[in-house]
């Protein structure tokens, strides 16, 4: 089928159906340990199965296509599980999150493959989907991770390990997640209404996308004082990196456009081939580099089911 061109979005497009093919990689809350015993609520996963870079329950290759592995929020998948051993950080000042990834033998996990030119993504967000963290922290010889998070405020935050365990060249990427408290008084912070555009750092970023029954492209344009930005450089080899949390569960989704790399020369067009495929808002964030800046665009996306 031939796409029909882009244009910017509206609440009421229909941005979603059953079939999912943007990797939504949920996780839920499961209270945080160090114990040999299976975390609850575990989702099975895909391992084995090829597929592209950074998405997910896929082997590393080539970025740009999407595949769910299910609609799960698992601190445990495919024998793997996220332990720490605290379930409370500290507000309004740095705290160090350390945890392992213990393997299908119950050990740590000391051999992660190398994806999106990490060994470890580690993403953190409030209920609210404020407060967006992502991190790469390296790892200790005994297995352990410290996560060095900027200050937290009081709420419930669910913190992501995105990894790919050095098994072969069809390892699936994992995504694991718990839970923890930052004790204090906490206040809500409501979702901001859903828009097109956003500005942040200097730069507006529009957000275009076309609705198709199954699958639809989002088109993030960039520019800087109304001229196109073409000097965007790569940010974890490639020129955008895309999150998602959906509002209520912080199911999360994550991407990098198709656009290929050549250098320090990117945009001002980046294109995702993505479908959300669960309803409701979805929280949007763009990271994407210039002169050594990363820089992090915010905008919310409605998301409506099909028929």
């Amino acid at each position: 089928m031939t796409a029909s061109p882009a244009r910017p979005f509206r609440r009421g497009w229909l941005l979603a159906s059953c079939l999912p093919v943007l990797l939504v990689l949920g996780m839920a809350a499961s209270v945080p340990s160090v114990s040999p015993a299976p975390a609850s609520g575990g989702t099975p996963g895909t391992a084995g199965t090829a597929g592209m870079a950074g998405m997910p329950g896929m082997a590393p290759g080539a970025a740009g296509a999407l595949q769910s592995p299910g609609r799960g929020l698992a601190a445990e998948q495919d024998g793997y599980r996220l332990d720490t051993a605290t379930t409370e950080l500290p507000a309004g000042r740095p705290s160090a999150f350390r945890f392992t990834v213990a393997g299908p033998d119950g050990a740590p996990v000391t051999d992660f493959a190398v994806h999106q030119t990490k060994k470890l993504h580690f993403y953190a967000i409030r209920t609210d989907l404020t407060g967006f963290q992502h991190l790469h922290p390296d790892p200790a010889e005994d297995g352990s991770w410290t996560a060095d998070l900027a200050a937290l405020t009081p709420g419930s935050w669910r913190l992501y390990a995105d990894f790919v365990p050095a098994t072969g060249p069809h390892a699936a990427e994992l995504v694991l997640s718990r839970t923890v408290t930052v004790p204090g008084d906490s206040t809500p912070v409501p979702l901001p209404a859903p828009a097109d555009t956003t500005t942040v750092d200097g730069y507006t970023v529009a957000l275009h996308a076309q609705p198709m029954a199954g699958a639809h492209q989002l088109v993030a344009t960039i520019s800087r004082d109304g001229r196109p930005v073409t000097d965007l450089q790569p940010y974890l080899d490639s020129y955008a990196h895309l999150s998602a949390f959906h509002e209520g569960d912080q199911a999360l989704a994550h991407l990098h456009p198709a656009d290929a790399v050549h250098g320090d020369h990117g945009g001002p067009t980046l294109t995702f081939q993505a479908l959300l495929p669960e309803p409701g808002n979805w929280r949007v964030l763009l990271q994407f580099q210039t002169a050594g800046r990363l820089h992090t665009a915010e905008l919310t996306l409605p998301v409506d089911r099909l028929g």
